[in-house]
């Protein structure tokens, strides 16, 4: 670190500079500042992180300013996203619910609880950011979906292999969980595949206001789903529908539908043991380059977001939410 005196000396004239924590300045180059928006509105929040941002980035010093706002932590709910076996897409309907649920009003932020193959760094744009912690607790990074996030894939090196035992891994949740997410309303939480020590500590620890269940059709995978929708159900947590994913291949040439997996096997197990299906997301390989880019398709407006938002409005109907 170096002298962040100059950093404070632009920023102790602003009105609202008591909102602000000292500042911090690395080596780098890179100007870190924290600030209190309590009680602020939208636009009382935008116009004093622009004059901050202007002020820090006047400093001589300074290549860049990394800024977070913090509030009073709010009443949230979480939405537990969870599989019974994993490559169901799981993450990836994680990260679609997320982001349509945020356009659909909701102050919704996305916890990537699948701590030995974090994945949401990639498929939400953040690989790289780390992000900051005040007074012990972390502070989620503001992706460019306007989803606040928070991953173990942020807090490690890519190629890291987390060799760890029940007991870490179910410690780096509580960090995730317990993070400062500020007025953020609801967390979807991505768990790894199965059912073992993360699941039950989510249970024990931060009770899920409900979870979603992705298969794929086949019967192998429903196999498993069947299996994560009973622990729910043990643990008195509301199940809030299942999702049949990659339900569908569609041809990009001819246009012709497919189904490799089979189709319409997880509406069937739905409605088998009693609870809502909320819809089916196709194979399609436009879903799988998005993805890949760090582009979700809930965040474009063609007909790939389709299925993503009509899932959401079903999961938000659940949990009877109203639009922020």
């Amino acid at each position: 670190m170096t002298d962040s005196a100059p950093l404070a000396t632009a920023l102790a004239s602003l009105p609202g500079a008591r909102r602000i924590a000292p500042p911090r300045l690395s080596a780098d180059g890179v100007a870190s500042v924290i600030l209190d928006v309590t009680g602020l509105d939208a636009t009382a929040r935008d116009a004093l992180e622009t004059e901050v941002r202007g002020r820090l980035a006047m400093v001589p010093g300074v290549r860049e300013v990394r800024l977070v706002q913090t509030a009073e932590k709010a009443e949230r709910r979480l939405i537990a996203v969870a599989s019974g076996k994993g490559g169901v897409g799981k993450s990836t309907l994680s990260a679609n619910l997320a982001i349509a649920l945020r356009r659909l009003g909701h102050r919704t932020g996305l916890v990537d609880a699948d701590i030995y193959g974090p994945s949401q760094p990639r498929l939400m744009a953040a690989e790289g950011e780390k992000p900051m912690a005040h007074d012990k607790q972390l502070l989620p990074i503001m992706t460019r979906y306007g989803v606040p996030m928070l991953s173990m894939g942020q807090l490690v090196a890519p190629e890291k292999a987390l060799a760890w035992r029940g007991p870490m891994a179910s410690g780096a949740l509580g960090q995730l969980v317990d993070a400062r997410w500020d007025e953020t309303d609801i967390l979807v939480v991505d768990l790894p595949p199965g059912t073992g020590d993360v699941q039950l500590s989510m249970i024990q620890k931060h009770r899920p206001a409900g979870a979603v269940i992705v298969s794929t059709p086949q019967d192998l995978a429903l196999i498993d789903a069947a299996r994560a929708i009973d622990l729910f159900n043990t643990a008195g947590i509301p199940i809030l529908g299942l999702v049949e994913n990659m339900a569908g291949y569609v041809c990009p040439h001819c246009g012709e539908v497919s189904d490799p997996f089979g189709r319409g096997g997880a509406e069937a197990e739905a409605a088998r043991l009693g609870i809502p299906f909320l819809g089916r997301v196709p194979l399609d390989i436009a879903i799988r380059r998005a993805s890949d880019a760090g582009e979700p398709p809930a965040a474009g407006d063609d007909t790939a977001a389709a299925p993503f938002l009509a899932i959401a409005e079903k999961v938000a109907a659940g949990l009877n939410l109203r639009r922020s």
